[in-house]
């Protein structure tokens, strides 16, 4: 089940992005990301206030969690896009994250045909995202739902220095 997120769903979110960081720190992983910059509870808080986190929930657990909106980061100026779409007609995807004890279950699978949806619905048929070049899971399932991968962007990105931004795209 999907919904919006509300504050007393910040802990938990918090929660998903610290298994992130520790699957990170042991190397099981790579993000990018890094522990007390970016994510944080401040982070999910945030998203939350502004009204636009979402939720994916099994068996009344919260799984999965993302910010979708129609909000280009700055450094989304810089990339290739393959199409001249109107900013009213562009939905993004935000920093979507699976619970790692809950990988390979289709979960980032299914909110991303979940953000696909709500695009639709919101009458927007481009979609972008972004990930860290080195998040390489991401990138093999984005590739794998048919984004393309336009520009890599080098930046400094939500405070972590020395990113290189992949950003991608898809026309639905």
């Amino acid at each position: 089940m999907f919904r919006k997120a509300t504050m007393e769903d910040v802990e938990r979110i918090a929660e998903i992005y610290d298994e992130i960081h520790l699957e990170n720190e042991a190397g099981r992983m790579t993000t990018g990301w890094i522990r007390g910059v970016y994510p944080s509870e401040e982070t999910a808080a945030t998203s939350v206030r502004c009204g636009d986190m979402f939720v994916e929930e099994e068996n009344g657990r919260i799984v999965a969690a993302a910010r979708i909106n129609q909000e280009q980061v700055v450094e989304y100026a810089k990339a290739d896009w393959q199409y001249d779409a109107p900013q009213n007609q562009v939905m993004v995807l935000h920093t979507l994250v699976v619970s790692p004890k809950e990988r390979g279950k289709g979960y980032g699978t299914r909110f991303v045909s979940y953000y696909e949806s709500h695009a639709r619905d919101q009458g927007c048929c481009f979609l972008r995202m972004d990930t860290n070049l080195h998040n390489s899971g991401a990138r093999a399932l984005y590739k794998k739902l048919g984004y393309q991968e336009v520009s890599v962007v080098p930046c400094e990105f939500n405070g972590i220095p020395d990113v290189q931004l992949v950003c991608l795209e898809k026309k639905l």
